[in-house]
This record gives C-alpha cells, structure tokens and sequence, in this order.
C-alpha cells in the first residue's frame, strides 16, 4: 500500500468532528458555541445528549482504530502504523474542516492503541473508567490513562517504536489539554 496515501487518508478521516456533525444532525446546533466549545465527547455530553456523547466516542475511536487496522490489513509494519494513527490523531486535533481548530484527540488516540496492541488499549480505557469513576473529571482521567500507555508498553510489548509513540501521544495530549491542567491545579476544573 502506497504509505502516502495512507497518510492522507488518516489526516482526512482523522479530521471528520463527528462530536459537531452528531449535535448539528440531532438540532443541538453547534457544539462549538456550547460548554467548553470542544467537538469531543465530554462536551457533547455537557450539552445534555447522552446518546449522542456515546456516538461521537464511538466514532472518534473507530476512525483511530480504522487508520491502523488498514494499515494492518496491509501488512505495514508498527512504524507505519504509529505514524497513520499519529495522524490521524493529529488530524482530530487540527481538522482542515474548521480551520484547525479540533478536539483534544483522547478518544482517538484510544482507537488507534486498541487496533495498535489490544491490550494497551484495553488497559488504558481501564485506567481512564477507573480514574474517571474516583475523580469524576474527564480531563484528569484522560491525562492519567495516557500517561499509563507508555508504562503498560514499556511491560507487556517491549517494542521501542510503539514505547516512543505512546510517550509522544501522551506528551501531545497534554498538550492539548493545558488549560485543562491549570483548572487542575487551581482547583476550579468541572466534573461531571
């Protein structure tokens, strides 16, 4: 498979908000203008709909795990992989489609881990429910769960390519998530 062309791919289907497609479809209006103004699945839920929270988290990791599992049908191996998944990742966050302005890339990060190694994934949904039922803070749950990744790599794969790539997602992650992190650490972050 032409690599380039998996590349494009993941960026264009990366880059689908299906967290504002969903609210905009069911007459919610523009998720944008609503709670935090994110695209993602905490925000849609914010805005009352509890279904379609569940559908936008379900398709942002689905278009996460796609990029890989195609890239995995092609026999391309974990580099290339990591590299479809990181962006598509990439492309959640910065989606041509609203000048680059997406959501925080956690739900996708979670698809590409699952179709990446199983068991990352799994255990780092694990993490995020666990630390999200204690903390009721999605941000907080989030940063913890992909804080783990890396850690669950380094024991259960040992592959150094997918060690870095988790390290560099969660490091992005945080990243998107610094205003999170200053309501954090004053106190004043929203739980739900």
């Amino acid at each position: 498979m032409n690599e380039i062309f998996l590349y494009v791919f993941s960026y264009f289907l990366g880059s689908i908000p299906f967290g504002l497609v969903f609210t905009k479809l069911a007459g919610k209006g523009d998720i944008r203008h609503i709670g935090s103004g994110n695209i993602g699945t905490t925000n849609v839920l914010r805005a009352g709909s509890k279904i379609l929270a569940l559908l936008t988290l379900l398709a942002d990791i689905t278009k996460g795990a796609l990029v890989v599992g195609i890239a995995k049908y092609f026999a391309c191996d974990s580099i290339i992989q990591c590299v479809a998944g990181g962006v598509a990742i990439l492309a959640h966050i910065f989606p041509i489609w609203l000048k680059f302005k997406g959501g925080k890339g956690v739900a996708t990060a979670f698809g590409v881990y699952l179709a990446l190694c199983p068991i990352i994934g799994i255990l780092t949904l694990l993490t995020w429910v666990v630390v999200a039922k204690i903390g009721r803070v999605s941000s907080l749950s989030a940063l913890i769960a992909l804080f783990m990744a890396p850690i669950y790599s380094i024991f259960l794969v040992g592959k150094t390519d997918i060690v870095i790539f988790t390290m560099l997602v969660y490091f992005l992650i945080a990243w998107t998530h610094r205003e999170n992190i200053k309501r954090l650490l004053s106190g004043k972050e929203s739980k739900f």
